[in-house]
């Protein structure tokens, strides 16, 4: 399977918002609906629907600061008769080459909450440390980019 971001039009938005956690993961991010609605008021950010194939698969939102800079992974979601499966690695691949190629990145932060089953162990296998910060009760990590 090919993984793609693509635009949220006027076409699939109503499929990504109708794309659904798995239970109990409700708690873990806002949803979509959530999200594109606060992207519309933020002028840095940037999102994008997850494909697997022809297959909407989820949301990842970026907030884009290139003036400080600041990168930070902002909303990811993979629907849940999707996890699993990699989609959500590869979704993150492309946003990792997406930041490298902005000006002046040397990191990406994220922020999860700390709860049983959360994407903690994800986000460290791929690569992300803790910073020690702890930012409206959810842990920020960073990926150093530079290596």
């Amino acid at each position: 399977m090919q993984v793609t971001l693509r635009q949220v039009t006027a076409d699939n938005v109503r499929q990504v918002c109708d794309l659904e956690l798995g239970p109990g993961q409700e708690d873990m991010v806002a949803p979509n609906a959530v999200s594109i609605a606060e992207a519309h008021f933020e002028p840095k950010a940037w999102f994008r629907a997850i494909y697997a194939d022809d297959q909407l698969v989820g949301f990842i939102m970026l907030f884009d600061g290139t003036d400080k800079p600041l990168y930070y992974l902002w909303r990811m979601m993979i629907s849940a008769p999707h996890q699993r499966k990699g989609y959500g690695r590869k979704a993150l691949d492309l946003l990792v080459d997406y930041v490298r190629a902005r000006p002046n990145a040397s990191e990406l932060t994220v922020s999860y909450v700390p709860v049983e089953g959360g994407p903690q162990h994800f986000y460290e296998k791929y690569g992300f440390e803790p910073t020690g910060q702890v930012h409206n009760g959810e842990v920020v990590m960073r990926l150093d980019l530079t290596r």
